[in-house]
């Protein structure tokens, strides 16, 4: 998606915001895991901020999609709340909850400047100015900071306090207020190792304040389509290099002597005597989405922080989440039936990993290892479905959620799992739900298939019977060793490898980037072959859509056969898939 400056704050922006923040806090995810020490080193928070954001930024995408192409937009309210409420029924685990408050804060003032759809409003509705913004932010930090029972200093709700001063000092446009609070908020970040000690001890900064550093460095890059550089300990500024965001540990460090629990954010005690190590706190994380009143909820608070710690609270309007860490689950259940309706209660035993969210477990015994993959089509569904694989189908401009793999890694029923995610854009998306089934118990191992072709390759060599080092090994051999391209319909006029495309125009992709810009899929896809067999093959995949010519399969095939020898070719029917034709070379 095209980021152009402005200086306003719309729907699309948020949108935008959405999709930029998603993206980054997945090439993140890992090294946010890798600091987190505090309450405890359990090393999730990076995972647990990508999915309660990426249940945001699926609900926005929710609200476009209720709106027909070429007509009116949804207005910044629709946007906003759409992101607040997916952040609140989506929030993981001590920081996704804060950071379900910090999105709601900022939408209760975003959706404050109208919600008359952007195509038939006035030009100044629908939209947030630097004002605006900046209150936004304000609101952001005080609501998050009214959630935790017992904040403590050098966590994320003071990075989350130093951006909203620093956005107080900032210009009048949205862009000048980003930038500033992004790098308050950088700033905020570096010192919290000086705040906190078990931080410095370990050598790191704030895990949860460094993906909240992440979240802004999304939001400049949103409004003014610069994008800020991270480095491997933090985050320098957009445009010139500057410093890291603080110590640069990579590692966990020494354990840590707060509170158990996953995120690193306020949950307990500060530095004097008073931190809790994690042999000695809660052995129950419970969390659970809760229909009731106001009043019923400040009675909630006030005997979940009697029954343990890390007690944060977020929502209104009726719908809340709940997150404490107990050595009682069952009565911190029972609080929230006495204060109205909790469902999608999960519970979490930390010495164990091992999440309760109420289900039963299949009776059946775990099979040793099993298969599973995204495809893009019901025909490479059926194909993979016979090979043994569970399958997660990807419909065209609908890729699948980190929740979806999960589930289907626990529909394989098996102790070991393959994931093979057969697009480069779902990377990110597959490692959260390969961390959070390890969470489980399961052993997975992730292949970063960038094609569904590359998964057939390694499907092919897929042995059960082998130890699963040695069966991932092979596997992702002969992905790697498979080139794959695509051919598809542009779609607009776009900038690509290959120059300018026109709307309609048929593109070859190889390996992701546009080769080949022509008008005939046919003789498209034969110059994309021919490009791809120069280097050599032993055998050739296509896998055909609904809506190529049925002749293309059989000219590739004649192509091949008449003009490189001892290359085999094989022809499979993907169906719906999106792409005209997939074509692999191995």
């Amino acid at each position: 998606m095209a980021q152009v400056p402005q200086t306003f704050l719309d729907a699309l922006a948020v949108r935008t915001w959405c999709s930029l923040a998603l993206t980054a806090l997945g090439r993140a995810r890992e090294e946010i895991d890798a600091i987190n020490v505090y309450p405890v080193a359990d090393g999730d928070t990076g995972t647990n901020l990508y999915l309660t954001l990426e249940s945001a930024a699926t609900a926005v995408e929710a609200v476009f999609a209720g709106y027909e192409t070429g007509r009116a937009e949804p207005s910044l309210g629709d946007a906003a709340r759409a992101m607040a409420h997916g952040a609140l029924i989506g929030a993981r685990g001590n920081s996704g909850t804060i950071l379900a408050q910090l999105l709601r804060g900022m939408a209760q003032v975003l959706a404050e400047t109208g919600d008359e759809p952007a195509a038939s409003a006035p030009t100044a509705a629908s939209r947030a100015d630097g004002p605006g913004l900046r209150r936004a932010l304000r609101r952001a930090a005080d609501s998050a900071r009214q959630a935790v029972a017992r904040p403590v200093e050098g966590t994320v709700l003071t990075v989350a306090s130093a951006a909203a001063d620093a956005a107080e000092e900032a210009g009048d446009d949205c862009r000048t207020v980003a930038r500033a609070a992004y790098e308050g908020a950088r700033t905020a970040l570096a010192a919290t190792p000086d705040q906190l000690g078990v931080l410095r001890r370990a050598g790191v900064v704030d895990a949860g304040g460094r993906g909240l550093v992440t979240v802004l460095g999304a939001l400049v890059e949103a409004v003014t389509g610069e994008a800020v550089r991270e480095t491997a300990g933090g985050v320098s500024g957009a445009g010139p290099a500057g410093h890291g965001a603080g110590p640069a540990g990579q590692g966990a460090g020494p354990a840590g002597t707060c509170a158990v629990g996953p995120g690193t954010e306020p949950a307990c005690q500060g530095e004097s005597g008073d931190d809790r190590g994690g042999a000695g706190g809660p052995a129950f994380e419970v969390i659970y989405l809760l229909e009731a009143d106001d009043a019923a909820v400040a009675r909630l608070r006030a005997r979940l922080d009697a029954l343990g710690d890390s007690l944060v609270v977020v929502g209104g309007d009726g719908l809340w989440n709940v997150h404490v860490h107990v050595d009682d689950a069952g009565a911190a259940v029972e609080a929230g039936v006495e204060a109205g309706r909790p469902y999608r209660i999960r519970i979490t035993h930390f010495g164990h990993g091992e999440p309760h969210p109420g289900r039963e477990r299949p009776s059946r015994a775990p099979a040793q290892r099993a298969v599973v993959a995204v495809v893009p089509g019901e025909g490479l569904a059926g194909l993979y479905g016979e090979a043994g694989a569970t399958t997660v189908l990807a419909r065209p401009g609908e890729p699948p959620a980190s929740g979806e793999l999960v589930q289907a890694v626990r529909r394989a029923h098996a102790r070991e799992v393959v994931l093979l995610p057969n697009d480069a854009e779902l990377r990110h998306t597959a490692a959260a739900a390969a961390e959070q089934a390890r969470t489980e118990g399961i052993r997975v191992a992730l292949i970063p298939t960038r094609s569904a072709v590359q998964g057939i390759a390694a499907l092919a060599v897929h042995e059960p019977r082998r130890r699963f080092d040695e069966d991932v090994v092979q596997m992702t051999s002969a992905a790697g060793a498979t080139r794959y391209a695509e051919v598809v319909v542009a779609e607009r006029q776009s900038w690509t490898t290959a120059g300018i495309c026109q709307a309609g125009d048929v593109l070859g992709l190889i390996d992701g980037d546009v080769a080949v810009i022509g008008t005939d899929v046919t003789a498209t896809a034969r110059t994309v072959l021919d490009r791809m067999l120069q280097s050599g093959g032993e055998l050739v995949t296509l896998v055909v859509g609904d809506d190529a010519p049925q002749t293309a399969a059989a000219h590739l095939e004649a192509r091949v056969r008449e003009s490189y020898l001892a290359v085999d070719t094989v022809v499979y029917h993907g169906g719906r898939q999106g792409a005209l034709l997939l074509i692999g070379v191995e």
